[in-house]
């Protein structure tokens, strides 16, 4: 897809039609409930804005349209990174987005979307679901009257669309950068510049050189975004998202009114849409790779070690300095997290990591 078709599609809902619908309040008639999910990706965005859609048809479905979801892309209602502000004013009943987006309102946020050299995406869901981690992100969502699920997985994302090649530290220094949540704290440390836009806001950024680098998500994505027209340069693999999860955020008191069915049917589309994405990103992840390089003439290259290095040791400073400082709740939430992944990384690097080495080595086919 072109991006001037994407943005085109993404933009096709009139102001006017928007604005109605957003004044509207639920539909409830016959048993009947109308909810409204508000996302912060572009409309008929690859995996993450389609996924939000396919969750919203599948609770619909699944609930025989006793509870509707209408999905309102980035901009349509509200712009993209205030979704989960209109979830709290009640303009919406539901949020689809990225936890590490609000953590200007908890910072123990971050460490359900993605944190520098942490959790693969697996390894999450293994502390979120089995460890502890969801009742410690009820806690902190608790503050706000809102639920949060996981509902998406991109995997290990790309490093990020870079204007000159990195040869070290120094080409980093004052680097004009988006980039969000610990990760950004990260690269901040590291001398990069660091600022936080909406998928929709990041290609304008580049063109007209108010950034100098920027990482989304990954090829799936960026290759729809269009940044390979501003910048050759692509960067892997991402060291400050390793596992980035999306979820879904609703209006707890409005979910807890639901039915019993219909409460299990929101937690269990959100958990198969937890996978379904994750399927999507990797199928299409490697061909849309392949489509920058052998189409767009893409340079893949990897960070020096210079970088990863005094990246890992910003990442284990921005991590110590929460545990000794956070406020309470954040607190307790990177003590969970990091009591969990001494744990789920056992697997990953005594078991996974080893057969991955020897696939490489030692196994192809034609």
């Amino acid at each position: 897809m072109k991006r001037r078709e994407f943005f085109k599609s993404a933009g096709a809902l009139t102001a006017g039609a928007a604005a109605a619908t957003a004044l509207a309040t639920p539909a409830i008639s016959q048993g009947n409930t109308t909810w409204r999910m508000v996302t912060t990706w572009p409309k008929n965005f690859p995996g993450l804005g389609v996924g939000a859609q396919r969750l919203a048809d599948r609770i619909t479905a699944a609930s025989g349209g006793r509870l509707t979801i209408q999905v309102f892309a980035a901009g349509e209602m509200v712009p993209g990174l205030q979704s989960l502000d209109a979830v709290i004013d009640g303009s919406a009943e539901m949020s689809h987005g990225a936890a590490y987006y609000w953590q200007n309102k908890s910072q123990g946020l971050s460490f359900f979307t993605g944190v520098p050299f942490g959790m693969t995406s697996r390894e999450l869901t293994g502390w979120v679901r089995y460890m502890g981690g969801q009742e410690i992100w009820d806690e902190i969502y608790d503050q706000f009257g809102l639920q949060g699920f996981l509902s998406g997985d991109t995997g290990t994302q790309a490093g990020g669309w870079f204007r000159n090649e990195l040869t070290g530290l120094s080409s980093v220094q004052g680097l004009r950068f988006r980039t969000p949540g610990l990760g950004g704290q990260v690269w901040s440390r590291l001398g990069a510049s660091v600022t936080n836009l909406a998928a929709g806001e990041i290609f304008a950024a580049l063109q007209s050189g108010t950034l100098d680098a920027a990482e989304f998500v990954g090829p799936y994505n960026d290759l729809a975004l269009g940044f390979y027209q501003i910048a050759k340069n692509y960067y892997f693999p991402s060291f400050i998202e390793p596992g980035l999860a999306t979820e879904l955020v609703v209006d707890k008191a409005k979910y807890q009114a639901l039915p019993a069915d219909l409460q299990a049917i929101v937690k269990d589309v959100c958990q198969a849409e937890y996978d379904a994405v994750a399927a999507d990103f990797a199928a299409n992840d490697p061909r849309a790779l392949q489509a920058l390089i052998n189409e767009h003439g893409v340079q893949v290259r990897q960070f020096p070690d210079e970088i990863l290095e005094a990246g890992a040791k910003a990442a284990k400073d921005v991590l110590t300095e929460i545990r000794e400082s956070g406020d309470a709740l954040t607190k307790k939430t990177a003590e969970s997290f990091v009591s969990a992944f001494n744990i789920v990384r056992q697997k990953t690097d005594g078991t996974d990591s080893l057969f991955l080495q020897a696939r490489e080595r030692f196994f192809t086919l034609d």
